[in-house]
């Protein structure tokens, strides 16, 4: 199981980006997909995730403002970010976990990829 994360730059508070999550080694049909980010000085913490099951969870702080989908045929998961913040800026993470539900748990998930990084900046 391989992760690859990318998407990821230098945005204006308001801006938008999209990461993508391409999955290699497995098949979203039985693998749920959470992204995370880490700020300097600070813990990993979970941002929002999308199951096998198609069902989605985000966290609070991007409530309204993150999308999460899939792309079956390019085993790939995006994270659509709008409405940028400068509390935004972070390195993001895919990770993968073989079950149908996604919870927003690191300690959920036992495949991780490289992270990318994004900057809210004006």
């Amino acid at each position: 199981v391989q992760l690859q994360a990318s998407g990821g730059g230098l945005v204006q508070p308001g801006g938008s980006l999209r990461l993508a999550c391409v999955g290699s080694g497995f098949t979203l049909d039985y693998y749920s997909i959470g992204w995370f980010r880490q700020a300097p000085g600070k813990e990993r913490e979970a941002v929002s995730c999308f199951g096998s099951d198609g069902g989605t969870s985000h966290e609070d702080s991007v409530k309204g403002r993150f999308a999460i989908s899939d792309d079956k045929g390019k085993n790939t998961v995006y994270l659509q970010m709008d409405s940028l913040r400068p509390e935004d800026t972070a390195v993001y993470y895919c990770a993968a976990a073989r079950t149908r539900v996604c919870y927003l748990l690191t300690d959920w998930y036992s495949h991780w990829g490289q992270g990318t990084l994004v900057t809210v900046s004006s």
